[in-house]
């Protein structure tokens, strides 16, 4: 799914239907949501004013509280839908964005060095080749200063295997289909909507693009394989939950089988 060719139309069209923030504001969202949000400030520190690239905004998830914290956000945006959304939440919030429409493959209209934190959260889980995945990661680098952070996100393969295939029973019409090759390793092509990866896919994406690894954590967790079970916490069963997740998103042994694992990176 090249994010600047001819099937852009069908990524357009998906999120013109799929709610994302409705996603991230259920009970099973917000562990993603929450945990993603949590990592971004350890990163700022508690510094003000800091400059942030949003790449892949979304409806505003992160670029709106990062916004009412007080931070100068530059949200890009593929899809016209929620771009329309985003600058109708950010004027109701009285809120001053700078909006972009754009893809993470060509950012060469944004000032390069120019951001302390970048964020590409999306985009990732959209294109289908290595030389891809590399070009956006090197793109997102190049708009860091000298001591800039940049979070990547991925959807991962054993997600893909273990929910789809087995839990949903497509484990044998997949292989039939030639949508999973040998060790279980999804088979990407351009006619599906997502692109899943392993952590060794990512090592290598990340060293390609010169990028130093420096923290990596699993976003959700097991959340997607009981996301009933965790929507129907009530509110004290949930932070527990949350406690257990934070505790362990960043464990080795488990980062690789949740649904969404990013990296914090520097140049």
């Amino acid at each position: 799914m090249r994010q600047d060719g001819a099937d852009m139309d069908g990524l357009i069209a998906y999120y013109g239907k799929f709610s994302e923030e409705k996603r991230l504001k259920s009970q099973y969202g917000k562990v993603e949501w929450l945990t993603t949000l949590m990592k971004i400030r350890e990163v700022i520190g508690g510094r003000q004013g800091l400059r942030i690239l949003d790449i892949g905004a979304g409806t505003g998830a992160y670029a709106l509280p990062l916004a009412e914290e007080g931070h100068d956000v530059t949200a890009v945006e593929l899809v016209p839908y929620h771009l329309g959304i985003l600058r109708q939440k950010a004027e109701r919030a009285g809120l001053s964005l700078t909006l972009r429409q754009g893809n993470a493959l060509d950012l060469s209209k944004i000032p390069d060095g120019s951001f302390d934190v970048v964020l590409l959260f999306g985009p990732l889980y959209h294109l289908f080749t290595k030389e891809d995945k590399v070009r956006a990661l090197t793109e997102a680098a190049r708009k860091l200063d000298e001591t800039g952070m940049l979070f990547a996100g991925y959807v991962m393969n054993e997600y893909a295997v273990l929910k789809y295939g087995f839990l949903e029973g497509h484990i044998r019409e997949s292989f039939d289909k030639g949508k999973l090759g040998p060790g279980f390793r999804v088979l990407n092509t351009e006619e599906d909507l997502f692109s899943f990866d392993r952590l060794s896919d990512m090592d290598e994406y990340r060293k390609e693009a010169g990028l130093t690894l420096i923290k990596r954590f699993s976003q959700d967790g097991p959340t997607h394989y009981f996301r009933q079970t965790v929507t129907e916490m009530d509110e004290e069963t949930f932070s527990l939950y949350m406690e257990y997740h934070l505790a362990t998103c960043e464990r080795g042994d488990l980062i690789g089988a949740g649904c969404h694992t990013a990296e914090i990176l520097a140049r």
